[in-house]
């Protein structure tokens, strides 16, 4: 078996397992959280996209928040990430999320430096809060060296198919690679907590890094084995019908 077919069999394997977590959730009604957080191209979106890619939609969530508005530039911080956090049975990915205040937004000169201290002490509380409520919450820092980051940049400016994940923050941040390593150190230090730990993920290989953070992810519940409902298709009686639409509406040409 080639390294890609095993790489597509061990996924498979784990997204069975992920199907099952959602399962869990929806029996338990616990919610959960994940976090991906890391440097531009380190593979949180890929890596969000294989998690996702067999769930149920309604489900699981994916939260990847733009430029706040003026109105929530205005609010308490962690209000715009409030509003998406999970009901009863769901499952909510982040592709980056509050932690932008304590790496993104003082390296790029976004945010103040009393705004980034308040952030600092003020997270660990809010974590807490979200713990406490029972809410089930992982944080991942997704880790590249700057060499297989520089070469992902290459292959995203070369490829139209790729080239909208490129922005001017992104080209700016290639100049801060040190400033941002130290700001995620900080951060680390200040916000690993036991209610709420950080993980690192080596993503220089992005499909190893996957494979073992989904796999990390799920051994973080261990209690998640629910019965599956199995169904029993009994055949149909006589003969499959054809699907014939009304001549009403307009047919889409068939050009393939």
């Amino acid at each position: 078996m080639g390294k890609k077919k095993e790489y597509e069999k061990a996924l498979e394997d784990l997204q069975i397992e992920l199907v099952g977590l959602t399962r869990w959730l929806r029996l338990t009604g616990r919610r959960m959280v994940v976090l991906f957080e890391g440097r531009d191209a380190a593979g949180k979106g890929g890596t969000i996209k294989a998690i996702t890619d067999k769930l149920d939609t309604r489900a699981a969530r994916v939260v990847a928040l733009g430029k706040p508005s003026a109105t929530e530039e205005s609010q308490w911080y962690f209000q715009r990430y409030v509003a998406h956090l999970p009901s009863a049975g769901e499952l909510v990915l982040f592709d980056r999320s509050w932690y932008n205040r304590a790496v993104v937004e003082p390296a790029m000169g976004f945010c103040t430096d009393d705004q980034y201290q308040h952030f600092m002490k003020a997270c660990p509380v809010f974590e807490k809060m979200l713990v406490d409520d029972g809410i089930i919450l992982l944080k991942y820092w997704l880790s590249v060296d700057q060499e297989e980051q520089e070469q992902r940049f290459a292959e995203r400016a070369a490829d139209p198919l790729k080239r909208w994940k490129l922005s001017p923050v992104d080209l700016k941040a290639r100049e801060k690679y040190a400033e941002m390593g130290d700001l995620r150190d900080a951060m680390i230090q200040k916000t690993h907590t036991d209610d709420a730990p950080w993980f690192v993920a080596d993503f220089d290989d992005q499909k190893k890094g996957r494979l073992n953070l989904i796999r990390h992810l799920l051994d973080q519940i261990p209690d998640k084995l629910c019965p599956e409902t199995e169904f029993d298709l009994p055949p149909l009686k006589g003969k499959p019908k054809k699907d014939k639409v009304t001549a009403k509406a307009q047919r889409v040409p068939e050009v393939y």
